[in-house]
Parts: structure tokens; sequence; C-alpha cells
């Protein structure tokens, strides 16, 4: 029988859940009338458009009503799209504060969006970023604060509850003392893996809830183990920032440079589930090969390199070195040298006639060396062009023709020896002793990937990269594949604010990298380090075994336990396969999804046909997928970083090397409750 408290919960949710959707027939009602105005207008336009004004204004003046009433339109269905999540599950919490000086506590509940009767009103529902809503994770029973807007709130909390509710109703309802009931998160990080990554509001630790709401600090770095939620923490993190300002950050000036496709799909729905829209997101290989795409047809990717590394026989030892040393530091110090000279190397001066008018060769070097010497090199004559043409314009009063100024613009241009990057890069290799790249016309072009990034940071410093000013916060994952010139890439194309997150012992090169040293070195002082050391992900035995694979034994271990990991030898790479499928428990264990993990592309492709011929279905995932799906997927190990799935079976070739170290780990950590390690 329901105690009487129960009861008041129920109705209290109940009642809750009527005003929202009241509130959503009122926005249903709102944007119908929205939309039958915006049909009005545009009636009333092509009505009476041949009789507006002949300056414009009345057009002027409807097309700005139309735009405003668009504008409120799509501001009332993202508060609908809001307020439908909430009928699932309004609120997750509540805290009970009694404010210094006061004799009764006042009551929040906290929910991932703000909820009241009417705009401005006291919320029924707090917005799980706002202040108030920090007791809740920073604080259990006792003496509390939280900071407002008007300056520190201090008092005590009096008591905080636990909700769970799911489809409008609720599943369990208790007051805690501790922070956020280890009972409650060990139900959370037990439950089945998903194809979309967990939001964590209900669950944030208080660690985290300091690096979710921090504000202050331009750079953060956050290096965390494997499963200690370091990407949840980032993308909450963006949905506070946007919270927190709305005034100057919206979801278009945020860009999220993820590892790949389908790991972008798998994180896509974070911030929608958050109450705010989706983000950019693209792979900075796919940002390189863009802006490449004036200097070669094709460029290799980071899955062309870790391929090679892993064929039989794999990339020579000689080929490698080059490799780092073209991502290295010294790298970009030798091709600063080389631009320092290029200067002579790179212009044959004339002079510049046209009608009248002429600039000499000795005015064109003063303008280039001097006037506009601050500029990149590739772009000096175009501000001589357009010196030129508007001191021939002020002189004749004219404006000169387009056939004039192409005229104009090829004589500057023939100036240069050569604007093709290509050609300027392997005059860079040659001089510094690197092989240099096939003389090619461009649409047969193929750069190598140790090329990509070289190439990249010579246009930028010989054309000056736009900068991307629209970018105002930038999420870089996987911060320790990055190297030190794609750093200092990334510095100069963004000058915002930054999350940078990753996992010095998941390097896909073998090479740990402490990031936490190296990036103060390339962006300053200005930078907080952090460290996640706590894992959720896995059970204790899976960590456990993870953590015995050569790695750091200083991760703290959520203590969840479960199946102890298998560890089997085959005599083939088929007969591996055959035992993973038999030990599927998608079905008898009503697992959501699995995943059979491989080391190279060539053994995914041959793992699918084998389970297909078995009628198994699997989800094939190469570098060009972009859904992750419920079920067994196959994939390789360097693709599968930062996925999480129910049960993993690694198919080991048992190799040794910095390498195959790296795949054991990465497949190990991304076992939730089953993991089989398979040697063949």
């Amino acid at each position: 029988m329901a105690t009487e408290r129960e009861t008041r919960q129920k109705e209290f949710l109940r009642d809750v859940l009527d005003k929202i959707r009241e509130r959503i027939r009122m926005l249903d009602d709102t944007i119908r009338r929205g939309q039958e105005d915006i049909a009005g207008m545009h009636e009333y336009y092509w009505d009476n458009y041949t009789e507006m004004d002949q300056y414009g204004y009345e057009n002027y003046d409807n097309q700005q009503a139309l735009l405003g009433q668009v504008n409120a339109n799509q501001e009332n269905r993202k508060q609908r799209r809001r307020l439908r999540r909430m009928l699932d599950s309004p609120y997750f919490g509540r805290v009970d504060f009694r404010y210094e000086g006061e004799e009764e506590p006042e009551t929040f509940y906290i929910g991932i969006g703000n909820f009241a009767l009417q705009a401005g009103g006291t919320p029924l529902i707090y917005d799980w970023r706002a202040p108030v809503s920090s007791l809740f994770y920073d604080y259990d029973r006792g003496p509390a604060s939280y900071q407002a807007p008007a300056g520190q709130m201090d008092g005590e909390v009096t008591a905080k509850w636990q909700y769970k509710i799911r489809n409008g109703k609720l599943i369990y309802a208790f007051e805690s003392d501790l922070k956020i009931d280890d009972e409650i998160l060990r139900q959370e990080l037990g439950a089945g893996g998903d194809v979309k990554l967990k939001n964590i509001v209900r669950t944030i630790q208080r660690e985290q809830n300091a690096i979710i709401r921090n504000t202050k600090d331009r750079i953060l770095v956050i290096q965390g183990a494997a499963g200690s939620g370091k990407t949840s923490v980032a993308l909450h993190r963006i949905a506070y920032l946007l919270y927190h300002d709305r005034k100057h950050l919206k979801s278009s000036n945020v860009l999220v440079l993820s590892p790949n496709s389908v790991f972008s799909a798998y994180i896509s729905h974070i911030l929608p589930e958050l109450g705010e829209e989706n983000i950019q997101e693209m792979s900075f290989d796919l940002f390189a090969y863009r802006e490449l795409q004036d200097v070669a047809a094709d460029c290799e990717d980071h899955y062309d390199w870790m391929e090679q590394l892993l064929a039989p026989g794999g990339i020579g030892r000689e080929d490698q070195e080059r490799y780092q040393q073209k991502q290295s530091e010294i790298f970009v110090g030798q091709t600063e040298g080389f631009l320092a000279q290029l200067e002579d190397r790179l212009m044959n001066f004339s002079g510049l006639k046209w009608r009248g008018m002429e600039l000499t060769e000795q005015e064109i070097i003063r303008l280039f060396y001097f006037r506009f010497q601050e500029l990149p090199l590739l772009a000096r004559m175009d501000a001589v062009e357009e010196y030129f043409v508007d001191q021939c314009e002020t002189l004749y009063q004219c404006t000169m023709s387009e056939d004039d100024r192409k005229y104009v613009k090829d004589r500057c241009r023939k100036m240069y020896v050569t604007t093709d990057l290509y050609e300027i890069y392997n005059w860079f290799l040659e001089e510094n002793g690197y092989p240099t790249l096939p003389r090619r016309p461009l649409e047969e072009r193929k750069l190598r990937y140790e090329d990509v990034y070289p190439l990249l940071y010579l246009k930028y410093r010989l054309t000056g990269g736009q900068a991307r000013r629209e970018i105002k916060h930038l999420v870089i994952d996987e911060m320790q594949d990055y190297s030190w010139l794609q750093y200092e890439i990334l510095k100069n194309l963004f000058s915002c604010s930054m999350t940078i997150l990753g996992d010095r012992e998941q390097t896909l090169d073998g090479e740990e990298r402490d990031m936490l040293q190296i990036l103060p070195q390339i962006f300053g002082k200005d930078i907080r380090r952090i460290e996640l050391k706590k894992s959720y992900r896995n059970t204790v035995e899976i960590a456990s075994y993870a953590a015995g694979l050569g790695h750091s034994n200083a991760v703290e271990l959520f203590e969840r336990h479960g199946h102890p990991v298998e560890e089997k030898d085959f005599a083939s790479f088929d007969q591996a396969v055959v035992a993973a499928a038999a030990g599927l428990r998608l079905e008898d264990e009503e697992y959501e999804t699995a995943a059979l993990i491989v080391t190279t592309e060539q053994e995914a492709l041959r793992a699918r046909d084998l389970l297909s011929e078995r009628k198994i279905a699997v989800n094939y995932v190469d570098r060009d997928s972009t859904a992750f799906r419920r079920g067994l997927t196959v994939t390789t190990f360097y693709l599968a970083k930062g996925l999480e799935f129910d049960q993993v079976f690694f198919l080991d070739r048992g190799q040794d090397g910095p390498i195959a170290r790296q795949a054991r780990y990465i497949a190990a950590t991304r076992a939730l409750h089953e993991l089989h390690m398979y040697r063949y």
C-alpha cells in the first residue's frame, strides 16, 4: 500500500505533466497562428508588390515582420521539442535548501530544462545548469552554498531526493544523504549499452560538475582514463556554456573535431537531449582534405596510415621516423627557416603599366618588402594589385574594366616564379633532405598522410589561411592522436576558447603522449589541466584486466562487478570468429550491443563475410560509416575508440609491440559487461 509521501509525489508528478501538456497545447496554437500570419504576409506581398512604394520602405517593413514571425515560430518549436522531451522525465532530482536567516527551506526540482507556469515566473522545474542546481551535485545534507548572479547564497541542504521517471511514470523516489547514491549510479552503469552516448545529468559527480560549470578558463584540457566520462563531461560542458552565455554563444558557434563519422553519430543526440540544438562536427582529416583540394586531388587520412602500419611487413622504421619528424616541433622550425629565405627565390619582379600609369620594379619591390611585409608571401602581390588599381582609378577618375583588372592581376601573379604550393613544398623537402613528391598535374596528385599537414601548414603560412572567427568554442576529442604540427595549425585557425580531451594511454601510433605537459608549450600558460582518474564504464574485472596490459594502474575503479574476462587460444582467425559468434548473448541475456573487434580492415571484412555466411546480422563499421546500430558490430580497434558495447570479442594476432599493446587496451576498455580476448 502506497504511503502518504508516495501518493503526494505521484500527485505532484501528474500535476507537472498536466501543466507541461497544457503548455505544449498553447505552443501548438501559437505556432499554428504564426504559420497563418506567415502565409498571410506572403499572400499580401504577392498581391501588392507591384504597388509598393518606389523606395522599398513598405517591402522592407513586410520582410522584417516576416523574418520576426519566422524566428518566433522557430523559437516556439524549439521550446515545444524541449517540453515534449520533458514529458518522458520532467525531473530527476530535488534539493531542499534553507537560506541563511530563513526558517523554512525552499524546494527545487531539477530536470533537463526550466519549466515555469508563465514566462518569467518561478520555475516548477529548474534546468540542471541553473546556479541553484549545483547544490544537487556538490553537496550532501548540511551547510552549502551556490553562486547566484547576485552573489554567493549560503544556507543548508535539509534534504535531497533522487527520482527515476520513465514515460511519465515514477519508477522510484528516495531521499539520499549521499551526493549521488552509489546504487543509483551502479544501476545506470549496469544498464545495457545503447547506440547513443548516455547523458549523465542524473549522475554527474562533484569533480565532473566542477569541469562542466567552468567558465573562467579559456582552454580546458581534460585527460582521463578510458571510461572516465570525459567525452560526456565535455559535451555537457558545451550545453552549460550555451545556457550560461546565450547572448554571445549559439550552437552554430561551436565545432567538435571528432575522430570519425560513427563517433559523430554516437554523440549527436546529446545536446538536443539536454535542451540545446546540434552542433557542427567533423574530423580534422576531412577539414584538411577540403582545404587542400586546390593543391592535390586526393589525400590519405589517418586510417590509411594505420592500415599501412598494420599491414604485413608494415611501414619501415625509416618511413615511420620521417613521419614523426614531419609532425614535430623541429619540423615547424625547419619550415619557418625555409620561409624566411623563400622571398628571394620566389620572386621575379618587373614594372607594371596601365595607360599612362606606371609602377616601376623598384617601387613594387618597396611595396612588397616594406609596405606589405606583414602580409603572407602569396598574398602580397594581391595587395600590390589593389594598390595599383586604386592609384589608376583615382588618377583617371574611372572604374577599371574587368578585362583590364584581369590583365593587372595576371601581370602581378606572374612576378611569382610559381604559386603552386605543391612545387614550393618540394623545394622545402629538397632543401631539408626529405624525399620529394612526384611531379604530377593536380588531378593526378594524391598526398601521403605524412605530407598532408606539413602542406596545410605551409599553405596557411604563405596565404594566411582564414581564421575561423565564427567558431567561438572548439572541442578536440582524442587529443593524444594530434601532433605538434596539427596543434600549431589549430592554434592559428581558432583563437577561441577550447575544450581538449583524451587519454594518453590510447594513442594510435603506440607512442604514449602526456598532452598535459605538451599543450602548454603550444598554447601558453592560459590553460587549465584536469585529470579524471576514476573509471565508470567497465566492471572491476574488465578494468583490472585492462590495467594489467602494460598500462597505468593509477585508475580508480567504481565498484561494479560482473563476468570474469575470458582468454582463449585458437588455431586460426576463422575459428576465433566462429567461437565469438557462438558466444553472442544478444538474445539470451538481452544485451543491446556486441562488438567483434579486429586489428585491420582486411580482417574486419573477413569476419563480416564469415558471420554473414552463418546468417548472423552484422553492422560493419569502416571509415565511411555514419551510423552505430544495435546488435553485433564488426570493426577495427582504431575505429572502436570512444564507443562502448555490452559484449566485446577481440581477435588478437598475438603479436608484440606498442601498437599491438594499444590495440588490446583499446579493445578491452570498450566492454561494459563482458570481455573475451581470443588469440589466434
